[in-house]
């Protein structure tokens, strides 16, 4: 039988949200698991995208000049294992995509069936990692 690694390379991407509806601290979103820096990107490409159009037009140039080349240098700082981050504004609420180059401990796969008992005791953190103003690329 072929085992897989016990640890592997990867990255952590995190969406966290703050606005008048979530109170004063950021809310964790949604997370993925990337298998590369392309992927990880990807899934921050794909969110962005769809939002981009309700955005006013100053954010909007922004986040469409990122998702139309401005992206290459964030798969480029992961694959230097840099963090990045992505953020906008809309009205009072901001929302940030983050990724981070991580070690994945190979204990369960998500992916399975069948998670160990202790899967659904898993708690998120519940404020958004500190990331200074010079994190943000657009």
């Amino acid at each position: 039988m072929n085992n897989p690694p016990i640890i592997r390379c990867g990255y952590w991407c995190e969406c966290w949200t703050q606005s008048p509806a979530t109170g004063k601290a950021p809310v964790l979103l949604a997370s993925f698991d990337a298998a590369n820096a392309a992927q990880a990107v990807r899934w921050i490409r794909v969110a962005l995208r769809t939002i981009a159009s309700a955005l006013d037009p100053g954010e909007f140039a922004g986040a469409w000049g990122w998702l139309t080349g401005g992206y290459v240098a964030d798969i480029e700082a992961l694959a230097r294992t840099e963090p990045c981050a992505v953020a906008i504004h809309h009205g009072r609420t901001h929302v940030r995509w983050t990724a981070r180059p991580v070690l994945f401990l190979g204990l369960a796969d998500r992916r399975t069936g069948s998670l160990p008992a202790c899967a659904g005791k898993f708690t998120p953190l519940t404020n958004a990692p500190a990331l200074s103003k010079t994190d943000d690329h657009r």
